[in-house]
Parts: structure tokens; sequence; C-alpha cells
């Protein structure tokens, strides 16, 4: 449970329609199961203890009875688990019928839950024998004492306050009005909902998108336990679709009809993140109505052992089939940002400095894509390559064959001897290869193509990533400035792709110089090659100062976009990428991730302007506003007792 971490289930007991004691058999036998393996919540279908397709038979005082019966067999005989669960059953109430969830834990029953919206049309017929819920929350006496009745109750966790449990039941999801929004609004961050839903053709897929809206305009987590094997089949199937969603993202499924060795699906939920969520968004409502019950139970504290997917690579889609997607869409977001920002500059040319690496190849391909949209010819674009000590012909020779290839305004200017006529005047002996050994280098090249912009009327366009903003790697009034920065909000790990995507598109096309010069230039070493080169070699690589990319946009993704803690980001990197990097290395960069962030933030403060692509991004003016001088210690000081 340490971190916001909580394991939970939606699970699908075998029916016995209208005999209560062996559905409770059932339902006890996977809350132990489920408790043995963790879990702390656990949700079953609607109407599970009687069966949902028992029709008329819920008229019976018979079957009434032995559902409550049943109930108190569960309760009684889960009294030593240390698991919340929530069962269904028909429940009398001042002689209406209600369709309802049980709530217990401990040996004790927290709240009846009775379901709001009572369907009426030709699959169910539930308003034939259920009562929709009352408006007004009261009791009901069951299982020997008065408990807590009505739709709008919160189950709020001692120990964990960002784990507060609602229930709806089926139809209450599928309403425009939906109970879960209310009970959202009042504090809940995790919702449960019994189901019965029948299969049909599509429906799991309409199902399935309704579970992950919900969570995600609720900014909850969504446990949905659906009907399955042993219901009537005399006119409807049900398939036991199990659903688990966050945030609007699906993190656990079991397929309709799928075989499964366990009755239940499992994976952890984040209130955390969820509670972090919701203070971020400013239009998230909540709403203190005063109509809510609150029951609090208890946990016991431990940490949770974490199955969930973490992606090593959160900038980056999972699913191969959304990476060409991703990347078309954001150079289509860079491209218009720009060729809006070109024409209201009236700008007549615009300056790239090409150097044959990652990032001013993405801005020139940008730039190209911008004079498209603009109906103008790609000699509008002024590509300059600056070689100096560091320059590689390799590098050298990948710029030329891209602007030669694109049909850009190609030019070359050597700065060697004015970076040495500048050392002259300050004083600094070219043999001392120290921080002003290379930032001359920097503000030289932004000079000249600054002063180019200024005698063509031109637009110079940034080049530097979100990744290295997030680092400072970048020097001041250097490389750090430009008129328009097309990559400020995109990451290293996310230009890759980006790139080889244009590499294989230019192949399809029958481009092939360009395909392969873009595919040497991904294989090529990340480098500001500002430090002379060795055998005609890059001497410096970037990963091997500030530390792998990798892990820098995990560390970036998971604190900017959630607030993440040192020690939780540790953890998570731990699942991500724990394979790839050892626990030494991954907090020795976690370190010089936390003070580059914090030391460098005066660079982002006075950052140019740039289009943001995806849902994290530095801009002071938008997203990330931060003291220059805030200081890091808190930080620090959590890293430190990692360390230990």
């Amino acid at each position: 449970m340490r971190d916001g971490f909580v394991k939970v289930a939606a699970a699908t007991s075998a029916i016995k329609v209208a005999d209560c004691e062996a559905n409770a058999k059932e339902i006890i036998r996977i809350v132990k199961e489920a408790d043995a393996e963790g879990v702390k919540v656990i949700a079953f279908p609607e109407l599970c203890t009687t069966g949902y397709s028992c029709a008329d038979l819920f008229f019976s005082d018979v079957l009434i009875k032995s559902a409550e019966e049943a109930l108190g067999y569960i309760v009684k005989e889960t009294a030593e688990r240390d698991i919340l669960f929530a069962v269904g059953l028909p429940v009398l109430c001042k002689d209406k019928l209600y369709n309802c969830a049980a709530v217990a834990k401990s040996g004790k029953l927290l709240g009846i839950v009775p379901k709001a919206n009572i369907p009426n049309h030709a699959e169910f017929n539930e308003i034939r024998y259920f009562a929709p819920a009352p408006e007004d929350n009261g009791t009901v006496y069951i299982l020997g004492e008065k408990v807590p009745f009505g739709k709008n109750i919160i189950f709020n966790c001692e120990e964990i306050k960002n784990l507060r449990i609602a229930a709806e039941i089926c139809e209450d999801l599928w309403v425009g009005n939906s109970p879960a929004a209310l009970h959202c609004s009042e504090g809940a961050t995790l919702i449960l909902n019994l189901s019965a839903s029948n299969e049909a053709i599509g429906k799991d897929e309409y199902r399935r998108l309704l579970v992950k809206s919900q969570s995600a305009r609720l900014t909850c987590a969504y446990v949905f336990a659906n009907a399955g094997k042993g219901e009537s089949t005399t006119d409807l199937v049900f398939s036991g679709h199990n659903l688990i969603a966050e945030n609007g993202k699906l993190i656990a499924e079991k397929l309709p009809f799928e075989s499964a060795k366990k009755d239940y699906i499992v994976t952890e939920i984040d209130v955390d993140k969820i509670a972090f969520e919701r203070r971020r968004i400013s239009t998230y409502e909540s709403n203190a109505s005063g109509k809510y019950d609150k029951a609090s139970f208890s946990l016991k504290k431990n940490i949770t052992t974490l199955t969930r997917r973490i992606a090593p690579n959160p900038f980056v889609p999972e699913n191969e089939s959304e990476v060409a997607n991703r990347c078309a869409s954001i150079i289509s977001i860079q491209a218009n940002g720009l060729s809006k920002r070109i024409e209201a500059a009236y700008a007549k040319k615009c300056v790239v400095a090409v150097s044959g690496g990652l990032d001013s190849c993405l801005a020139l391909l940008v730039t190209v894509k911008a004079m498209d949209m603009l109906g103008r010819p790609h000699s509008d674009i002024i590509a300059v390559t600056m070689p100096c000590f560091g320059t590689t012909k390799r590098t050298k020779s990948n710029a030329e064959v891209l602007c030669t290839e694109l049909a850009t305004d190609f030019r070359c200017v050597d700065i060697s001897e004015a970076v040495n006529i500048h050392f002259r005047d300050i004083g600094h002996d070219p043999k001392n290869l120290n921080v002003v050994y290379e930032n001359v280098q920097a503000r030289e090249r932004t000079q000249v193509i600054m002063d180019i912009a200024n005698e063509e009327n031109g637009l110079v366009i940034g080049t530097g990533d979100l990744s290295e903003l997030a680092l400072g790697w970048a020097t001041y009034n250097g490389d750090h400035m430009s008129m328009y920065g097309v990559n400020a909000s995109v990451p290293k790990t996310l230009i890759r792709h980006i790139v080889a995507y244009v590499a294989d598109s230019y192949e399809k096309e029958g481009k092939t110089e360009l395909a392969k010069a873009l595919r040497d230039i991904l294989a090529t070493p990340v480098s500001p090659e500002l430090l002379p080169a060795k055998d005609g070699e890059i001497s410096q690589k970037t990963e091997d100062i500030v530390g792998p990319y990798e892990l820098h946009d995990f560390y970036l993704y998971y604190m900017v976009r959630y607030g993440f803690s040192p020690r939780k980001l540790y953890r998570l990197s731990e699942v991500a990428l724990g394979d790839l990097y050892d626990s030494e290395t991954r907090l020795k960069w976690l370190e010089v991730f936390t003070k580059r962030f914090f030391a460098q933030q005066f660079k982002r403060s006075c950052l140019p302007d740039g289009p943001k692509v995806g849902s994290v991004s530095l801009s002071p003016r938008g997203d990330w506003k931060m003291p220059s001088d805030a200081s890091s210690a808190m930080w620090l000081k959590e890293i430190e007792e990692l360390k230990k």
C-alpha cells in the first residue's frame, strides 16, 4: 500500500441459479484466494449470491431470506481476512425489494448500496422485481443489526487517506447521470461496479469504452465485475468480461469467455496519482453535499507487490501500431505551430542550424513540412552547418546529404577562426577544454544563425528538445535561444521514433538517399560535438556525461506529469527498467536528474515560444511554473535515505 498503490480485483464467481449456499461458498473461496495474493479490494458481479437470472424467483421469500443468510455466511467466514469485498444480493427494505451491493470487511457489514437506475427494456426487465434506490440514505435491518442503506455511501480507508470507495451497479454506468459522477465529486477515488452485462456482437468494445471513459472523465479507478459462468442462458449469455481502468487507461482485463486459471483479474491502482490529478485539474468538480454517509475501514500496512505494467518509455506508445500515428501527429502539431509563426512574423526565410544530430534533423524536417503547408519552396529554408573543433566527417556528411536532398538553401560556415579570435579576445587558452571552450562554440553558432536571419528577414528555428531542457543541457543564450523552438516539448526518446518514422516514409517514396542519411543519424551517438574528435570519431557522448536519456525521460515524465517523489520514481524504475539498469545506476542518475532539474530552471524561465505536443511541457508560460531559486533539499534528502 506504500506510495498509494492498492491491489484490487474484479471477480466472476461461478453461479448456481437460486442456490445461495453454493454461491456463497464460491465467493468465500475466491475472497480467501485473493486475500492470500495480497488483494485489498475485490468486487463480485451483480446479484451474485442468488444469480442475476432468477427472474420471478426474486419474489420468493425463500430466495430473499437465503440471500441474506448467504451474506451472513460470507461475512463470518471472511472475518479474519484483510480484504474489503462487495457482493450483490436482493435486499428487502420497507416492503420494497432492491438490487444491492453489500460492502463488508473483517466480519463487519459496512453498508448496503442499492442500484439507482433500474432498466425496463427487452433484455433486462428489472423494474418487474426491483425498486430504484431512494433519494436519501437511511438504514436497513439486516444480519441482526441496522446498517447504512443508500446509494450515497463512501467507504474510507483509515490508513490510506486517498483510498475512498463507492459502488454503482451495472445500468448505473450506462446512463447519462451515473451515480459515480456524484460519488467522485464527493471524494471517491475507486468505483466498484457490480454488473450482469450480457454478451452481444460489439457490446464488449462498447463496454470497454464506457469503463475507460468513466474513469477518465471522473479521474478515478474503476473496477467492473461482470456475471459469467452459471447464469441462465434461457435468453441471454454472460461472458465474465471483467475490466479495471485508471484515469482513462485500461490496466487489466479478462476478455469475454476467456479461459483463465483464476476467477478474478487483479492489478494495482494508484490512488495517490488520482488525488494528484484532481488537485492539478482546476475544473475537477469537488462537492460536499452533506448527503453522504461515510463508513470507515482499516487495512494492515504492507508494501504492495507491483504486477501492473509500468511503461519503460512513457512518452512512446507501447503498441507498435500506435507509434506511427503518434509520430505523424507530433510532426503535424509542430509544423502547424511553425507555419502560423512564419505567417505572423512575415518571415521570408527560416534559418535552421543543422549539425547532423537528431534534434536539428527533426527541426529541419518540421520546417520542411511547414513550408509545404504554406505552399512555399524548400529553398526558403536556410540550412546552416557550422563545423568547428569537434565536428566529425560523419555528422557533417549527413547534414550535407539531408539539406541537399531536401532542396534547402544549404550553407556551410566554419566557425573555427571566429572562435579562436574570441578565445584571444577573452584571454582563454585553447588548450583548456573547459566549459568556456565548449560554450564559446555554442554561442558563436547562435550568433551566426541569428545574424543570417536578420540579413534574410528570417526566423531562427530552435532545435533543443524537452529532455535537454529538463537537464539544462544547453548553453545559456547559445543553443538555448531561438525565435521558435519546435522541439521544446518532444523528449529525446520520442525523437528517435519520429525520425525513424520519417525515414520509413521517405523509403516508401523511393527517396533512398534521404532515408539512408536519416538512419545513419539515428545510429550516431548523441553529442554536442564541442570537444575535439579522436581519430575522426565523436569523443564527447552526452549520455556518458549526463546519463541515459531513457532513465531521464522516465523520471521527467512521472515527476512532472504526476508529481511522484524520488522514492516512488526509484521504485517504479525498478519495475520498468530494472532489467536494463541496476539499482546503483538508477539511483545515481536519479540524483543527477534531481539536482540538474532544480538548478537549471533559470534556463527554462526564459524559453522561446514553442508548441506543446503532449501532456508534459516545461514552458514557463504554461505547464511548468517554478522559481529559479527553488531548493531541492527535500527531494535530495529522500534520495539520501534511499541510498541507505
